[in-house]
């Protein structure tokens, strides 16, 4: 573990203005955010502020909004947001020397949107392979030491059997002290075990079970009888 608690202080805002309006952020000026275990995935319905909270983690961390890893300090003209600025941390035991000193971080911050850019400004040539196989060179060239690593929805370019890869690529990260948070819709990763759940939405932030969530008993009820979805899609 590198973090124990993130948490974020406003001294007053707006709550009709983004990203104060957003449910899971003022859970997280209200109490911040507790992580229990090295692997933690953050799940909501599209509009959530899954992605808003997982980039402001990122951006407190020194990684760019943008995407890529902590060696390449802002390298876009995007500022940091609003809640990102805010953002600090209290350190686990073998965080607080990374914590403490801004050359010994190390993480990376892999957005959906951006990857394919940040991905080639680490060297990895994305355009010469398919996006999911950029996004594993990625885990498979930089997922590999200690530090903290946010990734928004990995999932987007992978198929089934490279969301399992992906799994891999976890379990041996934290196994060498790395950490992670992933925003994701995926009931595939979040399966991984061990892995703490929060579940973001209208009520703020709540831990949840695997079994518990909304998109695995969704998921499963969607492949037990496609048509029971469909009908009032497609009528």
């Amino acid at each position: 573990m590198i973090i124990e608690r993130a948490y974020a202080h406003v001294a007053s805002y707006d709550e009709e203005a983004w990203p104060w309006s957003v449910p899971c952020v003022r859970g997280l000026l209200a109490d911040g955010i507790r992580f229990t275990a090295p692997v933690t995935f953050v799940v909501g319905e599209n509009g959530s502020g899954k992605s808003t909270l997982v980039e402001a983690l990122a951006e407190g961390f020194g990684l760019d909004s943008y995407g890529g890893s902590h060696d390449w300090r802002y390298a876009s003209s995007r500022p940091k947001s609003v809640l990102g600025e805010r953002i600090r941390f209290d350190a686990a035991a073998r965080g607080r020397r990374m914590l403490g000193s801004w050359s010994a971080r190390k993480g990376f911050f892999l957005r959906a949107e951006t990857a394919m850019d940040a991905l080639d400004r680490e060297g990895f040539a994305p355009n010469s392979v398919s996006h999911g196989e950029g996004f594993l060179a990625a885990f498979r060239g930089k997922f590999h030491q200690p530090g903290l690593y946010v990734l928004d929805e990995p999932e987007a370019a992978l198929s089934f059997g490279s969301c399992l890869e992906l799994l891999g690529h976890l379990d041996q990260l934290v196994k060498q002290g790395g950490q992670v948070v992933c925003a994701t819709h995926s009931p595939l990763l979040t399966a991984l075990p061990g892995a703490d759940i929060i579940e973001v939405g209208d009520h703020g932030m709540r831990r949840v079970a695997w079994q518990e969530l909304a998109l695995v008993d969704h998921w499963r009820r969607y492949l037990a009888e496609p048509q029971a979805y469909l009908r009032h899609i497609l009528d």
